[in-house]
């Protein structure tokens, strides 16, 4: 007897390291790439020959489908397994040049509306340079920044003032403190119904922030590394958080490296408000 398949279109909400987990409208599909699919995004040559020297070097993009993304899927009926057939246009993205030395794309987000980039205002000490890349890699991309300053429950008259300096060229602040509700509100409501990600160093806070927008999603917090002043990966890979206010977060893991990808130095004025 023949099996139905059926086609259907859904949202990357996670990554595994041989599938993708596809939210539809009737459920979770856990998916895999079409050969076909996997050689054309991996390895675009006319003739997908790529086992030569010279097509592996032209790869571009490490991983051509990623969390946020739109595809289309094919799957058995009353299965909850399929395969992605296609990936559908971005909207947006947030990319940068691949951790290594060679010069390759790896696209973090897709399709968000908000990049929530998340400081905290001590423990650790806020990194100026990472923010300022992840605003432009949000404008060069098309997502909407918003700055979350975190643990404003430390914060002293010595804490650097981020908030004024940042607020005055057009960025929109959020303060809040997942330890005093300080914010969260705000923040939900910002991202509900839309398709954000959040982003920032390690120990910002970033989990403590996802468990008071969403009681009951229970993620494991890390303190800050007391030796070092630096914080610790608590999420080690991407995955989209559902919101009861509607929308989708998500999570990405602690940026320690961030190069931007395909912004020459002529363009970067463009890219600031205030330039």
């Amino acid at each position: 007897m023949r099996v139905a398949m059926i086609n259907d279109e859904g949202i990357v909400i996670r990554e595994h390291r041989n599938a993708f987990d596809v939210e539809t409208d009737t459920g979770v599909v856990v998916c895999t790439l079409r050969s076909k699919l996997r050689k054309t995004l991996y390895y675009p040559e006319r003739d997908n020959r790529y086992h030569t020297v010279e097509n592996v070097g032209q790869i571009r993009v490490i991983n051509p489908v990623t969390i946020g993304d739109r595809v289309r899927i094919s799957k058995q009926e009353n299965d909850n397994t399929g395969a992605i057939e296609a990936v559908l246009p971005r909207r947006s993205k947030l990319s940068r040049k691949a951790p290594g030395r060679r010069r390759v794309e790896q696209i973090m987000i897709a399709n968000a509306d908000y990049l929530i980039i998340v400081l905290a205002v001590k423990n650790p000490v806020p990194n100026i340079r990472l923010l300022n890349r992840l605003l432009v890699a949000a404008e060069a991309g098309t997502l909407t920044p918003i700055i979350c300053l975190n643990k404003m429950d430390l914060w002293t008259s010595e804490s650097p003032d981020i908030q004024e300096t940042y607020k005055q060229v057009g960025y929109r602040i959020i303060p809040t403190s997942a330890l005093t509700g300080l914010g969260i509100d705000e923040l939900r409501n910002v991202l509900s119904q839309k398709i954000s990600a959040i982003a920032g160093p390690s120990g910002v806070g970033k989990t403590s922030l996802l468990n008071a927008l969403q009681p009951g999603l229970g993620l494991k917090v890390r303190e800050v590394n007391r030796s070092t002043g630096q914080g610790r990966h608590t999420t080690s890979y991407l995955a989209g958080h559902k919101l009861d206010v509607g929308g989708l977060v998500i999570d990405t893991p602690g940026i320690r490296e961030f190069s931007l990808w395909d912004i020459t130095p002529e363009e970067l004025p463009g890219m600031f408000p205030d330039l």
